[in-house]
């Protein structure tokens, strides 16, 4: 165990224990301590983060839900495989889902609503700016939510989410190549510009090209980390 190495993060003083513990036991799984593949090992993680088995149990299922943990019924969890093959299908549906939150956002957007995406918006930038790449991909996530929720649709949002949460992994594979933050970030802006003229159909064509170029990184990242791990792609 001493050879993992998570450090305590700036932030875990305004974290729950249970936010904390989430965020360093993903962060051995994306930097490798804790490999594709390999069974959880519970207890020393309790003893690691000085926990008791409870907490360490409701994190993984928390991870679970994101892709990170398979749970095997009385078996142990183990880190979820890489799996390339999983990521088109996901976005392929929520490319489809994307085109409906344009075409609705755009005629349904507040002044309200504006002023709230575009704090998010100044966030990305400055998360940008910062090179803080767990940053943006969490401010990422918190703005196609916000503006999700701009259609007005319940069962649309809820749908997004789901998808949202499966890919949630792979986000963090891509956003290691900062190359891809940076175009993300522009593509950003294009969403903006459309959103506040209230075009639906021009905001529903920049989602969708947004989501084509994020799911291409993301598969391509996949590959990588699985060329890197020496696995072969299913």
């Amino acid at each position: 165990m001493e050879s993992w190495t998570a450090a305590p993060e700036d932030a875990d003083t305004q974290m729950s224990l249970h936010e904390t513990l989430v965020a360093r036991l993903r962060q051995l799984m994306i930097e490798g301590p804790l490999a594709s593949g390999q069974r959880i090992p519970e207890a020393e993680l309790c003893r690691r983060f000085g926990v008791s088995r409870t907490p360490l149990r409701e994190a993984l299922k928390v991870l679970a839900a994101q892709g990170f943990v398979l749970l095997r019924p009385n078996r142990g969890a183990i880190v979820a495989p890489v799996d390339p093959a999983q990521i088109g299908p996901i976005f392929e549906l929520k490319g489809a889902l994307e085109r409906l939150i344009g075409l609705t956002a755009a005629e349904r957007v507040t002044p309200a609503d504006l002023d709230a995406l575009a704090a998010l918006h100044l966030d990305l930038d400055a998360a940008v700016r910062r090179s803080a790449i767990e940053d943006y991909t969490r401010l990422n996530y918190a703005f196609h939510k916000a503006l999700a929720r701009i259609s007005g649709n319940a069962l649309l949002c809820e749908s997004y989410e789901t998808l949202q949460q499966k890919i949630w992994r792979y986000r963090f594979l891509v956003n290691e190549d900062f190359s891809r933050v940076a175009e993300s970030f522009a593509e950003h802006e294009q969403i903006m510009i459309a959103l506040r003229a209230r075009t639906p159909l021009d905001l529903a064509a920049r989602l969708e090209a947004h989501n084509q170029r994020t799911c291409d990184a993301m598969i391509e990242a996949a590959r990588k980390t699985l060329a890197d791990s020496g696995a072969p792609e299913r």
